[in-house]
């Protein structure tokens, strides 16, 4: 049976959803269409197996097709290939959003796909993904507690848009998205101009009013085409074992959990209590390691979360609102245009920053369009930052996540190209974590480029929230911990200057949060980064004034639009030889923007000068060092720059007119002279009024 039901948008976009046309073998698929925008959304779980594991396999995959926008791929395979960053992006905001939604104590492996098959490049296929793997799981036979509903909300000329366009989104000072369901939000996400916390929940209480009734639409969908879920059926637990373990553990841990330690001497205390409880119990209860070490991880689970909520004491000593002592060190590489190395607790981000010419700037090609992107933040967590052996084969999934969201929260104190005109590339190597280690990367990129001479906006900090409910009770937990974002239901970042928030991004574990509680634990975050602030001004205020002696040097230039075909020259000869001459690299934009990039001072000065000469670019008034090039009885020609020449009449020569040309200057000297009028091609120059003037003679 074929279900398709649609919505129509504020502004006439049809958003639909059609259900038993294709993949029709998948545990559940769905068709979301927005406009032209259609993606298709597959799931599928295996039965059996999983009440071996004690984690939930949920892969979420989002993959774009070049022939959606009508485009055949680049390279020599002319097929797509791994993931791209935008891909990876998207999958995450999609799982996130599914995660918690999935019953306790599921584990069957599942696999969520989301493929772009047609793009009209204005409508972003990721939410219209994250609405069809909700409609897909709830009208499959997985266990899902939806639907929920992915939203991206602008705010264009002061009025929210719900699924803006990517045309509107330039023009936007809100970049977010939302996933929730009926009663509360699950998933938050994005980018804005220095907002207040007031904003941002305007934009969530929006988007929650479209999130309701794409909701009615998933359920529409259902009522027509229902499936019968598959039965949930959770292991009975050993009531008698629990009762050993908890005998054995349970106030081991409890005294561990109540003494301040860091987190090694945590680790060291916690890991001695689940080997010894295992090894006591191993030959009682053989085979059952793996339920004895989730009853300890239970036990855990439980002290924390009480002490939390009832002595309002965390793991190190702290108090609910208390960030941990910051140290910062500035200028720490030596050979590097800037860098910084922050330490929060026992969370250490070294970061240093890179400043390249135009060409260096990353080449974008996508479904949405092209671009170059000329900042870029990436970020590194190497296994020994957490004590740990492991494999670097490559950047994973998370250390794309993680360096998206700190590049969108300080690429909004980025200067612009005309101020700075500089490709900037920012590298976050984490040495050492214990929670949120994307936030210290954040306030170790405003350092670093500050360190580098970066005129930014404004300095960007971030803090990572914590949250911990039990029914009626919670607590909100300000720069949390590692333990506290395993152990606890959510991990919400906010990141921002002192005048508002430039990137937000929550995850949660529990079904959802309250209005509430978000306004809380914004107010708390806010308070946090102005603390982190005042830390980071303890140590530099403003960005240094001076580059690195390391830094290419850039300069810039505008020149009319029609002599850009005369300083290429036929064929590129002319700013090839200009390049090779001067040993700078330049680049023309078609708006007569020129950036030179040069290595001092007068190797792009010798540019500047090339550039004008062969664009005919002077300005009266102008003084140049000139070469006598030909001498006629009425004065000299001069070279002011190659290739032209301006006349230096006799009478311009000196003070006292001489008689012969020759008895002041020779062919081949060096001669200072002012551009005084420009007649055509003619150029008309002095030398005499660059001369102090004779002392009269009584």
């Amino acid at each position: 049976m074929v279900v398709k039901k649609a919505l129509t948008l504020s502004d006439g976009r049809i958003l639909s959803i059609e259900a038993g046309k294709v993949a029709r073998q998948a545990n559940g698929s769905v068709m979301v269409s927005l406009a032209d925008t259609v993606v298709l959304v597959t799931v599928c779980a295996n039965e059996g197996g999983g009440d071996k594991l004690d984690y939930f396999p949920l892969q979420v995959e989002f993959r774009e097709k070049a022939s959606a926008a009508g485009k055949i791929p680049g390279g020599f395979f002319k097929r797509e290939g791994k993931p791209s960053e935008k891909e990876i992006l998207s999958a995450r905001l999609i799982d996130r959003a599914l995660r918690p939604l999935f019953p306790n104590g599921y584990r069957e492996e599942t696999q969520v796909v989301v493929s772009v098959f047609s793009s009209d490049q204005e409508n972003d296929a990721d939410v219209l993904g994250g609405i069809g793997a909700s409609a897909a799981l709830i009208t499959s036979d997985i266990p899902f507690n939806g639907p929920i509903t992915e939203v991206r909300v602008g705010r264009i000329d002061g009025a929210w848009v719900a699924f803006p366009t990517l045309t509107q989104l330039k023009s936007s000072d809100f970049d977010m998205s939302i996933a929730g369901s009926d009663d509360s939000i699950v998933m938050v996400e994005g980018e804005m101009s220095q907002v207040s916390e007031a904003e941002v929940l305007d934009a969530i209480k929006f988007a929650h009013e479209t999130i309701r009734k794409v909701n009615a639409l998933q359920r529409e969908v259902v009522a027509e085409y229902n499936k019968q879920k598959r039965d949930l059926i959770l292991p009975e637990v050993n009531q008698t074992l629990l009762a050993e373990v908890k005998a054995l553990a349970f106030q081991r841990l409890f005294d561990i959990y109540h003494k301040d330690t860091t987190k090694q001497e945590r680790n060291s205390g916690k890991k001695a209590v689940y080997v010894e409880t295992e090894a006591a119990l191993a030959e009682k209860y053989p085979g059952l390691e793996k339920t004895i070490h989730n009853f300890v991880h239970d036990f855990e689970y439980e002290i924390m979360r009480e002490m939390i909520l009832s002595e309002q004491k965390r793991l190190d000593g702290r108090d609910l609102v208390t960030i941990r002592p910051i140290s910062i060190e500035l200028g720490l590489l030596p050979r590097t245009h800037g860098s910084a190395l922050f330490t929060r607790g026992e969370t250490q981000s070294l970061t240093a920053v890179t400043l390249g010419s135009k060409k260096d700037a990353q080449t974008i090609d996508d479904l949405m369009g092209s671009a170059n992107k000329r900042f870029m933040l990436h970020y590194n967590f190497p296994p020994f930052s957490v004590g740990e052996v492991g494999r670097m084969s490559g950047v994973g999934r998370r250390e794309v996540g993680h360096g998206n969201l700190a590049e969108r929260a300080v690429k909004k104190v980025v200067p612009d190209e005309a101020t700075f005109p500089y490709t900037l590339r920012v590298i976050s190597d984490i040495l050492e974590s214990n929670g949120s280690s994307s936030m210290a990367t954040v306030c170790a990129a405003t350092l670093a480029l500050m360190d580098a001479g970066v005129p930014i906006k404004k300095p960007v900090a971030g803090i990572a929230m914590g949250l911990i409910k039990e029914g009626d009770r919670f607590a909100i937990l300000s720069d949390i911990l590692g333990d506290e974002d395993h152990l606890g239901d959510m991990d919400f970042k906010v990141a921002g200057t002192s005048d508002g928030i430039t990137a937000i991004q929550m995850d949660i574990k529990i079904t959802g949060i309250t209005y509430e509680i978000m306004e809380k634990a914004l107010a708390q975050a806010k308070a946090g980064r102005t603390h982190i602030l005042g830390r980071m001004f303890d140590y530099i205020t403003t960005p240094k004034s001076e580059l690195s002696a390391f830094a290419p040097r850039m300069y810039t230039m505008y020149v009319p639009t029609d002599t850009i075909g005369m300083i290429i020259g036929p064929g590129g000869k002319n700013i090839r030889g200009i390049i090779e001459d001067c040993k700078v690299e330049i680049n023309i934009e078609d708006s007569g923007l020129v950036t030179i990039a040069a290595s001092n001072k007068e190797a792009a000065d010798a540019a500047i000068l090339r550039i004008k000469s062969s664009a005919s670019i002077f300005e009266i008034g102008e003084v140049f060092d000139g070469i006598v090039k030909r001498i006629v009885n009425f004065g000299a020609f001069v070279e002011i720059a190659p290739g032209k020449e301006g006349l230096l009449h006799i009478s311009a020569i000196d003070h006292g007119r001489p008689e012969r040309v020759e008895d002041v200057l020779q062919v081949g000297d060096v001669v200072q002279v002012k551009l005084m009028k420009i007649d055509g091609q003619r150029l008309e120059l002095n030398r005499k009024i660059l001369l102090p003037k004779p002392e009269k003679q009584n």
